[in-house]
């Protein structure tokens, strides 16, 4: 068998490899010799049939069966021979000339890269950091009163939080458009669920009076076709309401699982699992800055091959997540980016713990499950569940495993803590 290697664009290799002519056809010529005792054609008794004609009938299958055979087998030999490590499926292309004696093909694929990692030593990181107070515990109690609020109508002009009862008809140059109708909508002022001016339109209308408001769609409108067009809505206003919060009472507190009206067990429940949620939140920041600093410091090509791949295991994450079908079609281009950071961050992340030689501790995988359990109302059960199957416990120990990087990555960089608040781990876009 001779092997020859070329390569191509980036990380692709064309590997070219010559079979020993003698070693198919003895192959062939066996093969069709223990087809020629069962064979049957017309006018001949079972396995009877002359060799030329079994060799004119089944030739070509039996060839083909012999070339695909031998494909198999010596791919992986040549892949050794050359020090190869394919990141995907090969694209194979025979070259047979069956008169010339010539078994030939050529295997077209892309190679993991070579990852050489840059020393850490002298690069700095910000790692955030944030004490809970009881501040951030009256804020998110604010929250879910907020969240079970009441409306009451009042006779008064609407203000800002007040919720409105409207019915609306829109048009763009005079003509109607579809979407831009409603009937008896309910509609809070200031939540932001219209286009900007829509609301503010509405601050100082009673309940009866009929409103003209004059807006302009966003230039990044999700409807392509009324993006930055002016609009005219004709808004009938039915009834104002105001609202009304509920009082952190025994009342209150039964309707999140405190049966006996506990208060103060409630707010230590509230601010047990705002603790937990700032831990996570903190890490997650933390493991985000170790990722970027590691993207930075250690450029890598991926395989376009493990991109591919990436992409469809995201688009059916994606599509569990929202409960979608399979044939539901979501464009590739939309995953393409974190497809190939989550490829790259997967090729260091992978030299790092083999030159580290990193294990998943143990006792920081069982305490990872006993936290998650926590949160369900059998924790033991969860338990249970997790350690019944290997696979759900490799998931645990890999997630373990890219901590325990996070702790190598902090230990080799200048770290300087940055404090920030809940409010800005937990809302996006909040000050920090």
């Amino acid at each position: 068998m001779q092997v020859s290697v070329e390569s191509g664009e980036g990380l692709e290799r064309r590997v070219k490899v010559e079979l020993p002519s003698e070693q198919i056809t003895s192959a062939v010529d066996q093969r069709l010799q223990q087809l020629a005792r069962s064979a049957k054609l017309p006018g001949f008794r079972p396995g009877k049939v002359p060799m030329k004609l079994v060799r004119k009938r089944y030739g070509a299958q039996v060839l083909e069966e012999v070339f695909g055979e031998q494909v198999q087998s010596s791919f992986y030999e040549a892949l050794t021979q050359e020090s190869l490590r394919p990141a995907g499926q090969p694209e194979v292309e025979p070259e047979i000339d069956v008169e010339a004696g010539r078994f030939a093909y050529v295997a077209t694929f892309e190679v993991m890269p070579e990852v050489e990692l840059a020393a850490l030593e002298g690069r700095a990181l910000k790692r955030p950091v944030c004490e809970l107070a009881e501040t951030d515990l009256d804020a998110l109690i604010e929250r879910l009163r907020d969240q079970h609020k009441t409306w009451s109508p009042v006779e008064r002009a609407a203000a800002q939080g007040d919720q409105l009862t409207i019915s609306f008809a829109g048009t763009i140059d005079g003509e109607a458009f579809e979407g831009g109708s409603a009937a008896d909508v309910e509609l809070e002022l200031g939540s932001g669920r219209m286009i900007p001016g829509f609301e503010d339109g509405l601050v100082g209308a009673t309940a009866g009076e009929t409103r003209t408001v004059e807006v302009t769609f966003p230039e990044e409108y999700q409807v392509e076709a009324l993006a930055g067009k002016p609009a005219s809505f004709e808004i009938t206003v039915s009834q104002v309401a105001e609202p009304t919060l509920p009082e952190v009472d025994g009342e209150f507190v039964k309707r999140f699982g405190i049966e006996d009206g506990d208060v103060e067990r409630f707010k230590n429940d509230v601010r047990e699992n705002m603790a937990r949620e700032l831990k996570q939140r903190l890490e997650a920041r933390t493991k985000e800055a170790v990722m970027d600093l590691l993207m930075e410091a250690n450029p890598v090509e991926v395989p376009q091959a493990l991109v591919r791949d990436e992409i469809a295991s995201m688009q059916e994450e994606m599509r569990r997540s929202v409960g979608a079908q399979g044939e539901v079609q979501l464009p590739d281009a939309l995953f393409e980016e974190p497809a190939r950071r989550r490829v790259a961050l997967g090729l260091i992340i992978g030299e790092l713990v083999k030159q580290n030689e990193l294990k998943a501790d143990q006792d920081r995988v069982q305490a990872m499950l006993d936290e998650m359990a926590a949160t369900y109302e059998n924790p033991q059960a969860v338990i249970d569940y997790y350690k019944a199957e290997r696979g759900r416990m490799a998931a645990l120990e890999a997630a373990v495993l890219e901590s325990q990087v996070v702790d190598l990555v902090l230990g080799q960089v200048s770290v300087e803590d940055e404090e920030t608040s809940f409010e800005a781990l937990t809302n996006p876009g909040a000050a920090g």
